[in-house]
């Protein structure tokens, strides 16, 4: 297509970057000015508008993509109402443009509200084309011999290894002329940031931003991959890429760390299990979308329709426990504390917080996936409903219910030195090592001399674990009697 003497405005969302960023690219190859527009209108996102913690990274991710489009003469328009096409067709009017451009959204309700815009804006001779910056492979090229869905993680990750490979991500030109907007809002009129300083440490721990982006995956690369097999388990230890809110936020192109992990020399064995391992969890990501683009309700129902049976108890005093990490189990206090403190909990305490949450206390998945979705900086629908589904064995590829984690031996497991116990709850910090899993059991002098009182400054245990088991799985033949 030959460059028109045209305006383009290019709508971002989930894709916070300048460089391989297909709409952008398109735009700026094609046009003469290409400006930029966020729009913040939450009211569009039915149940799922930023939570607290998402929205802190919202706010710092558009402040750093503001100075990196400043950086090439052009501004940032921040927008915000009740419509994103009454929104669009002001600025198109104002910026005299022909052409809007985006990045794909996944979510159903996101989808159906594109499609309109595009039938209309396109009915009225605008330019309108929206491209994949998102996903490795779009959720509509995937699919079963008789072209259905994937629901299992196995298969569905054999028939991605049998397609072309991935583009090669492409920076955007330098001669790309982006222009300036009049007028929009200040980025702090959005009222991201939170009025509390419950955010204060989450800047300790993370750096929003597409340049922010670029460092952890590079620190990964160089740190932890050829690791990660093994190290990604530890949660004391930065074993993971910590590069999940980068890429949720579109700060990271997916196709870069694909390629960059890909082409990652590997020369020993265990090298290589542990690149073949991540590229995995890269699969896993893109296995989210797939569920969560072919079975939309997924966010709200269980995948496995038996599962709308099964007997959830409702207890506000043991969920409120729980969030707070006053559980009596030190693994999952300390991941719930990080959560917290952080915004952020390493992946396999994730796993161990679920497994409780759902099978020792038997309080819906849906409970965990909401607090998750506030909580967590890089709260995802797509991942945080497959996880969650994973943990309450209702959803693809889901562990089976009566896989129940025991917190007490996980933790032994998996922070064998109680590195991770002794930062996250301080105090048990004292404790020894053979004790710190366990406190109940330890001897009162043991307990004296680390100063832990047990039911006084740290709870005991609110449930007996080896009864909660025995009692989640008679409620799981239960529901299956029931549903049989």
């Amino acid at each position: 297509m030959s460059k028109q003497s045209r305006k383009a405005l290019v709508w971002l969302r989930n894709d916070l970057r300048l460089d391989d960023n297909p709409a952008l690219n398109f735009a700026c190859e094609n046009y003469d000015e290409v400006f930029v527009a966020y729009l913040y209108v939450p009211r569009e996102e039915g149940d799922w508008a930023p939570g607290a913690a998402s929205k802190w990274w919202l706010h710092h991710s558009l402040k750093a993509l503001s100075e990196r489009i400043a950086e090439r003469g052009g501004s940032l328009g921040v927008f915000s109402g009740d419509s994103s096409e009454k929104i669009l067709r002001r600025l198109l009017r104002d910026t005299q443009a022909t052409g809007v451009f985006w990045n794909r959204r996944y979510e159903f309700h996101v989808r159906a509200r594109d499609e309109q815009i595009k039938r209309g804006l396109g009915a009225e001779g605008f330019e309108v084309m929206s491209f994949n910056a998102q996903l490795l492979w779009e959720p509509w090229e995937v699919s079963t011999g008789e072209g259905k869905p994937y629901q299992v993680f196995t298969p569905f990750w054999k028939k991605v290894s049998t397609l072309d490979a991935p583009s090669r991500p492409r920076a955007l030109s330098r001669g790309a002329r982006l222009a300036r907007f009049e007028g929009g809002l200040e980025l702090e009129d959005l009222n991201l940031l939170p009025k509390l300083s419950w955010a204060s440490e989450f800047s300790e721990e993370s750096s929003p931003g597409e340049l922010g982006g670029a460092r952890a995956l590079q620190s990964f690369l160089k740190n932890a991959l050829l690791s990660y097999k093994g190290g990604r388990d530890v949660p004391s230890q930065r074993g993971t890429s910590r590069i999940s809110p980068h890429l949720h936020f579109g700060e990271l192109s997916i196709r870069k760390v694909w390629h960059l992990v890909s082409d990652v020399e590997a020369k020993t064995p265990a090298a290589r299990e542990s690149r073949e391992t991540y590229l995995k969890e890269l699969a896993w990501r893109e296995f989210a979308y797939h569920i969560l683009f072919h079975f939309p309700e997924t966010p709200t129902r269980p995948l496995r329709e038996a599962f709308s049976a099964f007997p959830w108890r409702t207890s506000h005093k043991e969920l409120s426990a729980w969030k707070k990490g006053l559980t009596g189990y030190p693994i999952v206090d300390a991941g719930m504390r990080e959560l917290w403190r952080t915004g952020y909990m390493h992946n396999r305490v994730r796993m161990i917080v679920a497994s409780f949450l759902v099978k020792d206390l038997r309080i819906s998945w849906l409970e965990g996936a909401k607090w998750f979705w506030d909580t967590l900086l890089d709260a995802d629908l797509a991942s945080n409903t497959l996880g969650w589904q994973w943990a309450g064995g209702c959803g693809a590829d889901a562990a089976p219910y009566f896989r129940v984690f025991n917190p007490t031996l996980q933790g032994e497991k998996f922070d064998a030195d109680a590195d991770y116990v002794r930062r996250w709850v301080p105090e048990l910090s004292r404790l020894s090592t053979k004790w710190i899993h366990r406190p109940w059991e330890a001897p009162p002098r043991a307990l004296a001399d680390a100063g832990v009182m047990l039911g006084k400054n740290y709870p005991l245990p609110m449930v007996d674990h080896k009864k909660a088991r025995s009692e989640a799985l008679a409620a799981f033949s239960a529901m299956r009697g029931s549903s049989s």
